[in-house]
């Protein structure tokens, strides 16, 4: 059974920090790339970062480079990816998804649920 679990979620004040995480299980989800994406209320879902299975490479979306960091811990059957949140905006404010992308595939394959960032001015 494939799971992918979003914490770490909140209410934070702007220029505050948070880290979510996202557990995958069920797959070798060590293989995958791994990402995280946005919705805001009435917009459409946005990339915000990705990393790769081999060589940890990283991207950002320019609205969060500088401020987010993602990386993710491979030890274990269960992955384990987590996205460092610092310098929050209100515009950060959104429903912050987990995915998963296997090898040679253009669209991710596993999304978890969801975790509700929201960032007060």
């Amino acid at each position: 059974q494939v799971q992918l679990v979003e914490s770490g979620g909140g209410l934070v004040q702007a220029g505050d920090s948070l880290r979510l995480s996202c557990a995958a299980s069920g797959r070798t989800f060590s293989r995958y790339t791994m990402g995280w994406f946005r919705q805001a209320p009435g917009k459409v879902r946005e990339f915000v970062a990705t990393i790769s299975s081999s060589s940890g490479g990283t991207t950002y979306a320019n609205s969060v480079k500088g401020r987010f960091t993602i990386s993710r811990d491979d030890a274990g059957n269960t992955v384990y990816v987590f996205l460092q949140m610092d310098s929050l905006k209100p515009e950060d404010t959104a429903v912050y998804y987990c995915a998963a992308r296997g090898i040679n595939t253009a669209a991710y394959d596993y999304w978890g649920q969801g975790t509700q960032v929201t960032v007060s001015s």
